[in-house]
């Protein structure tokens, strides 16, 4: 397995290694929820090569176009993170084939759209109204389409079928 060369001249830890051009292992991996219960949030090698896939195909590009920083909220996590941010026992996040993120200064709906209309991927979700959750699965994509809502404070993810622009 080839990884993006890690461009730092005093660095070779591996959390510091180059996924693409803007991101970095580490923006994948930090977890206050790990650091508060100790737990190691460490990617193996194919992990590390599902989010370096994610970082080439969607983020990347993603960054590309719209031409200011994307900040990852969540992007792997290890069993016991997952287990304690509540996410699901089959989420993407665990094999590293998914990302939550932000950007500030470009609306949100703006951002789903551009991924929806641009790029291939395996769930794009907008989450909340405050974050968007993109996963790249390869040939395996289903480009699933939702939102996530609380409805009587449970999380409920609508599907978005066949719509080829998400609007609120």
């Amino acid at each position: 397995m080839k990884l993006a060369e890690n461009t730092s001249t005093n660095s070779s830890t591996s959390s510091e290694l180059r996924l693409s051009a803007n991101f970095y292992l580490n923006e994948f991996t930090v977890s206050q929820i790990a650091v508060r219960h100790g737990y190691r949030n460490e990617p193996n090698e194919k992990q590390i090569e599902n989010m370096r896939l994610l970082c080439v195909n969607v983020l990347q590009p993603l960054r590309e176009i719209i031409n200011v920083p994307i900040f990852i909220n969540s992007g792997f996590r290890c069993f016991d993170v997952n287990v304690a941010v509540g996410g699901r026992f089959n989420s993407q996040h665990l094999e590293g084939k998914a990302a939550d993120f932000v950007v500030h200064s470009i609306n949100l709906i703006d951002v789903f759209n551009i991924v929806l209309q641009r790029y291939s991927f395996d769930q794009l979700i907008y989450e909340f109204g405050k974050w968007i959750h993109v996963s790249w699965n390869g040939k395996s994509n289903r480009k699933d389409m939702m939102i996530s809502k609380k409805v009587y404070g449970k999380t409920v993810y609508e599907k978005l079928n066949g719509e080829l622009r998400f609007q609120i």
